[in-house]
């Protein structure tokens, strides 16, 4: 008869099997059949979450759609983003975690770009909402997409320790940050040319990420190739900071990148061109046109260009803006609070058939700013907006 183990043995027992699986989770977080970089550290890669390719009517052509989806994801130019840093709950990122995103915050507004960054301490006045919850990958929403994520909803996260040296630590908040931007992933971008070896890469981020990669994810964040409406006809970067790392065997062409491909750390010059070709820098001292009641202001814009008005309302009560004529606009509305531009309204008429429109009360005396950017003109004629 088997001797029957007593409760302090079978309490013992438990504790060293707890103890083992505990080992043995240590070892398969970004473990040890991870892939590395030069220093011995581990590589981990961002994982966009995969959202469905937006619909279009089947009245909309093809250039029209192209024009949309080139630009739609980007912020209005004078956009004061607000972010919000999880500093307690299951999403809370450390002081020195929390400080890396600021500091990588600072890298891209050093560019000179037309966009501010703030932080905020109240999750309802941000439009960026960043945690830090390990094993849960570090992502980001593609720019404006965020706006339509549930206000009490990450729209970034950092799921490993981004205070260390190296590819995981600040340039892993760079190129997040470079997301919520509008940026995309490089090594996607169509002009690229890049011929994979596909099951070896299936199989090396089945392997080094964790929880392992399936295919569908792969394919999202890097075999598939980008729609070539949505770069805007840029030339490939190896070294952008929107580039992942790669290691022998994963590229079969271009040859001289078989042995693997690392980007140089930091945004490269390219990097700077594109996002201020997106966002160009806005003069402060420049004189706005004034729009007011009942009078139209013609937009006469290229597409992909911004036209910012001032607005500075004679009486308080509801004005309903409005652009005219057969075009794809998107209009916003901030107020001027001690320089800083406030979201007030906005509207993006982007493939419908209507036009960008919204009412809102203003206060008089106050100061408004409207921008208004043109996807597309899809019929002869001037696109204009008026307030009433």
């Amino acid at each position: 008869m088997a001797t029957r183990k007593t409760q302090s043995v079978r309490i013992s027992e438990l504790e060293d099997r707890i103890e083992e699986l505990e080992d043995h989770q240590g070892q398969t977080s970004y473990g040890h059949d991870q892939a590395h970089d030069e220093t011995g550290d581990a590589v981990h890669v961002c994982s966009l979450p995969i959202l469905p390719k937006r619909e279009f009517d089947a009245g909309v052509s093809p250039d029209r759609e192209h024009a949309i989806l080139s630009t739609g994801d980007k912020w209005v130019n004078g956009t004061n983003i607000h972010y919000f840093l999880y500093s307690d709950g299951l999403f809370s990122g450390a002081a020195d975690e929390r400080d890396v995103v600021r500091q990588a915050f600072q890298v891209w507004k050093d560019v000179g770009i037309g966009l501010t960054f703030t932080e905020v301490s109240d999750i309802q006045d941000a439009e960026l909402r960043i945690g830090f919850l390990r094993n849960n990958g570090s992502w980001s929403y593609i720019g404006t997409v965020a706006l339509r994520i549930g206000q009490t909803e990450r729209t970034m996260n950092f799921g490993w320790d981004i205070t260390q040296t190296g590819p995981n630590g600040l340039d892993t908040a760079i190129h997040e940050i470079g997301h919520a931007l509008g940026l995309k992933h490089e090594h996607q971008n169509p002009n690229a040319g890049i011929v994979w070896n596909r099951q070896a890469v299936y199989d090396h981020f089945a392997r080094t990420q964790n929880p392992p990669w399936d295919e569908e994810k792969t394919d999202n964040n890097i075999l598939n190739t980008l729609d070539s409406s949505t770069v805007d006809g840029s030339d490939w970067d190896p070294n952008s900071i929107m580039h992942y790392s790669f290691g022998a065997g994963l590229i079969v062409q271009p040859a001289q990148f078989r042995d693997g491909l690392n980007p140089a750390p930091g945004l490269s010059g390219k990097d700077n061109d594109v996002v201020q070709r997106f966002y160009p820098p806005l003069s402060g001292t420049t004189v706005l046109p004034q729009l007011k009641p009942f009078q139209s202001e013609r937009l006469a814009l290229m597409i992909g260009e911004q036209k910012n008005l001032v607005v500075i309302p004679e009486h308080s009560r509801d004005y309903t803006f409005s652009t005219f004529g057969r075009s794809d606009t998107v209009m916003v509305l901030f107020e001027d609070i001690d320089g800083d531009p406030v979201y007030v309204q906005g509207d993006d008429d982007s493939g419908f058939d209507r036009n960008a429109r919204f009412t809102v009360r203003l206060i008089k005396g106050r100061k408004y700013k409207l921008r208004i950017r043109l996807y597309y003109n899809w019929s002869e004629g001037d696109t204009v907006v008026m307030m009433w």
